[in-house]
C-alpha cells in the first residue's frame, strides 16, 4: 500500500509546487513508482513536468465531475516512474459545480483508494487557499508536508495551517498527521532566515526535516524548461537538496516513523 502525502500551506509562494515537482522526480530516480496530482487550476505542476496544458484532453476536472475515473486520466511524464493527474484552467469552476453534491469533500479520497497500492507515494499539490480542492487533498492524505519559506510571515502561515489541520482532523480525517516541515528558500547569510529556522525547530522539533532547500537559480529556471531541477541541472544546489530530502523521506518511512 502506498502513502498519500499532500503538499500544503495556505500561504502562497513558499515552494509547494517546486517541492512537489522536485521531490517526486528525485524519488522516481530511485525507481519508485510515484504519482503526483495537480489540484491547482494554474497547472504549474503540470507544465513543470513537461506536459503541454493546451494538449490535455483528460484532467483532474474530469475526475471531479465524473466524466472519467482517475485511472483514465493518469499520464506519463518525462521522468521514468513518475506519473501525473494533470490540471487545466477548467478546475476553477469545480467548486461551484459540486456545491450541492453529497460527499464532495471525499471525491479525491474515493478515487485514490482504487489506485493507491500501485504507487509508492502519491503527492497532492494544493492551491494556496482553503477551498474544496485543498480540502479534498487534506481529506485524501495520510500526512502533510508543509513547505515554510524562511521569512517572518511564514510563521503566521504555519499557525493558520495548524488550525486548519485541527478542523480537518475533527470533521473528516482524524488520522491526518504532519509528515514533515520543510524549510525552503534558505539563505545562511540572512539573519532573519536563521531566526526563522530556530523558531520553527523550537516549535515542531523532530517534525522539521534536516534537509533545507536553499535559494537557487536552477530551481527557478527549470520550470520554464518543463523539467525538474534534477534534469535541468543535476549538480545544482537545488537539485542536490531535493535528492537529499528524498533520501531522508525514504529512510524515515523505511526504518522508523516520525513521532
Amino acid at each position: 500500500m502506498g502513502k498519500t502525502i499532500v503538499i500544503a500551506n495556505q500561504k502562497g509562494g513558499v515552494g509547494k509546487t517546486t517541492t512537489t515537482v522536485n521531490l517526486s522526480a528525485s524519488l522516481a530516480l530511485a525507481e519508485k513508482d510515484i504519482l503526483v496530482i495537480d489540484t491547482d487550476p494554474q497547472g504549474n505542476l503540470t507544465s513543470g513536468l513537461g506536459i503541454n496544458r493546451d494538449a490535455i484532453h483528460k484532467s483532474l476536472y474530469d475526475v471531479y465531475t465524473g466524466r472519467f475515473p482517475i485511472e483514465e486520466v493518469i499520464t506519463e511524464t518525462i521522468v521514468p516512474h513518475l506519473y501525473i493527474v494533470p490540471s487545466t484552467i477548467d478546475l476553477l469552476g469545480v467548486e461551484v459545480e459540486l456545491v450541492q453534491r453529497d460527499g464532495r469533500e471525499k471525491i479525491l479520497l474515493n478515487e485514490i483508494a482504487r489506485i493507491k497500492d500501485k504507487y509508492r507515494y502519491i503527492f497532492i499539490d494544493c492551491p494556496p487557499s482553503l477551498g474544496l480542492l485543498t480540502l479534498n487533498g487534506l481529506v485524501a492524505a495520510d500526512s502533510v508536508i508543509v513547505p515554510v519559506q524562511c521569512e517572518y510571515y511564514s510563521l503566521e502561515g504555519l499557525g493558520l495551517l495548524s488550525r486548519t489541520l485541527k478542523l480537518v482532523r475533527g470533521s473528516f480525517n482524524p488520522t491526518l498527521d504532519i509528515e514533515g516541515i520543510l524549510l525552503t528558500m534558505f539563505d545562511a547569510r540572512n539573519t532573519l532566515a536563521r531566526q526563522v529556522v530556530e523558531e520553527v525547530k523550537k516549535f515542531f522539533k523532530e517534525k522539521v526535516y534536516q534537509t533545507m532547500i536553499p535559494r537557487n537559480v536552477s530551481l527557478g529556471e527549470a520550470p520554464s524548461h518543463g523539467k525538474p531541477a534534477i534534469l535541468y541541472d543535476a549538480r545544482s544546489k537545488g537539485a542536490q537538496s531535493y535528492l537529499s530530502l528524498a533520501k531522508e523521506i525514504l529512510n524515515e518511512n523505511g526504518t522508523r516513523q516520525r513521532t
